[in-house]
């Protein structure tokens, strides 16, 4: 489904009254150019909902890239089969996972592990080139390279309907990240108010290019993308660890795709170059290779992209809320959360209660909306979840 109203495109067929209102609220921004777009998994966020693609000429609102900068995708396709794991304990693994890999949203590394080595020296002369510290925001920004966080970030294997084996897991860019997100809003929000700029709501604050305040947010906003980035693969390369000692054997990458869905960079659409903010999507160029993972416990689908101008080359990024946290826990029980992982091997705690999938919305809705957006290549069922609390 896609229908335009003045600034606004929308490709989502099951979308709230809130959420509507705050699309039409952000897209008449004067520098939102030449419109917003919303994807089918929109739902409502801060500054602007979760689920759009904003172009912006001149300017650009921190909270409408979301305060987890870069959080995205990784996934792995390996040259393992359903019937290579058939016989093996799908707990182990799990919980060798669990063990390799700081769960929590305040857990952090112990230590700097060697294969995370590289990653932080790349990361520390970025920032030195950018001309900041990251410990001014956290002093321990390092122990968190290779973590998950908590809420919806997950590790999973899944098999495809060939039944390959795919490693894949979901974070961004952990408490250094949100830090600087939560900064450069006050400062957007402080920006505005010193100018005495009027705003139809105070998350929609913005910074204006060519300005210090904007500049270095872009320093700051690019380095934490590639913080996300690499903190992905340091855990997926945790991950293939433990899963070579599960088969017993090596593991051959057929295929390794790595994708943010909470991120800005400039981007040329209808003929002018724009600050694209994609918060909750991802970039849907022509042939590029995706993620889209479902709620806990229904499918997730690798795609590629069809290159779509309305959406400024864009597609959804997951399935998308429909209950709050809080309003989940008070509808949903544990023992409809036990059936709908029946099947996956799950750490079965009321931690996750507020994960479970009827507090998303469908995800074949969601991949029917943005038939015009990406192309299925895989479509993969769960055998494995791993989540933080």
């Amino acid at each position: 489904m896609q229908w335009i109203t003045e600034n606004y495109v929308n490709f989502a067929s099951v979308i709230d009254d809130v959420t509507l209102a705050q699309n039409r609220m952000t897209s008449s921004m004067p520098f939102v150019q030449p419109h917003l777009a919303s994807m089918p998994d929109a739902h409502l966020g801060l500054g602007c909902a979760v689920g759009s693609v904003l172009p912006t000429l001149g300017a650009i609102i921190p909270a409408a890239v979301g305060v987890d900068i870069g959080c995205g995708m990784v996934a792995v396709r390996t040259g393992h089969t359903a019937q290579d794991v058939a016989r093996l304990d799908r707990r182990t693994l799990r919980e060798a996972i669990e063990r390799a890999v700081p769960l929590s949203a305040g857990n952090n590394n112990k230590r700097v592990s060697a294969s995370a080595g590289p990653r932080i020296d790349a990361l520390e002369q970025d920032a030195l080139s950018a001309g900041f510290d990251p410990a001014g925001y956290v002093k321990q920004w390092r122990l968190q390279l290779g973590t998950l966080g908590s809420g919806n970030h997950f590790i999973e294997v899944s098999l495809d309907e060939e039944d390959t084996v795919w490693l894949f897991l979901h974070s961004g860019s952990r408490g250094i990240g949100n830090r600087i997100a939560q900064h450069h809003i006050m400062m957007a929000q402080d920006y505005c108010a010193k100018r005495s700029i009027r705003l139809p709501h105070k998350d929609l604050a913005y910074l204006e290019e060519g300005t210090p305040e904007f500049d270095r947010y872009i320093s700051e906003l690019l380095w934490a993308q590639k913080f996300a980035l690499l903190n992905r693969e340091e855990m997926m390369d945790r991950v293939v660890r433990q899963f070579t000692d599960w088969v017993a054997g090596p593991v051959h990458e057929r295929e390794r795709i790595n994708c943010h869905h909470n991120y800005t960079q400039r981007e040329t659409h209808y003929g002018k170059d724009v600050w694209l903010s994609r918060k909750g999507a991802i970039a849907a160029d022509p042939g590029r290779p995706g993620l889209i993972p479902g709620s806990m416990g229904t499918r997730s689908y690798v795609v590629t992209g069809r290159g779509n101008r309305e959406s400024m080359n864009s597609a959804p990024h997951g399935a998308g809320r429909e209950y709050s946290r809080t309003k989940a826990r008070r509808t949903f029980t544990q023992d409809q959360l036990r059936a709908a992982m029946r099947g996956i091997e799950f750490r079965d705690t009321p931690a996750f209660l507020d994960e479970i999938p009827a507090a998303y919305k469908d995800i074949d809705v969601v991949m029917q909306d943005a038939r015009d957006l990406v192309e299925i290549r895989h479509t993969l069922r769960q055998i494995i979840n791993v989540k933080g609390d």
